[in-house]
């Protein structure tokens, strides 16, 4: 079962032991309704685990995430079993805003965090 989720900002951040790929659909006044949380942990005593965290809800990536596409504006997650939390779902599309700021996020970032994770598509 294939879910979509669609936001209008993505960022890209490093900090001292994680690198992460931050999605979030925001109201007219900015605030936050709906994120998603890639982050990818740095580091020889972190050892690259990817972590997926929505809306508050945390999951272990690494162990979930099979693999991950990019082709535009999109960002295909695809998991090795089903997640029972988002109802279900084996495959998550990342629809997010074609703009030349959230472009760069996603060139900066996608490969940084995703790694190994990244096959097919288009980047």
């Amino acid at each position: 079962m294939s879910a979509s989720r669609h936001y209008d900002t993505v960022a890209f951040d490093v900090r001292e032991n994680a690198s992460m790929l931050f999605f979030a659909r925001t109201s007219a006044d900015g605030d936050i309704e709906d994120y998603l949380l890639l982050m990818r942990t740095e580091g020889e005593d972190l050892g690259g685990v990817i972590f997926l965290e929505i809306n508050e809800q945390q999951f272990s990536g690494s162990d979930m995430i099979s693999e991950a596409r990019m082709s535009g504006n999109m960002l295909t997650l695809v998991f090795n079993e089903s997640v029972k939390e988002l109802d279900g779902t084996t495959e998550l599309v990342l629809c997010f805003e074609d703009t030349q700021e959230n472009r760069t996020s996603m060139e900066s970032g996608a490969f940084r965090v995703l790694g190994e994770k990244l096959s097919g598509g288009h980047a």
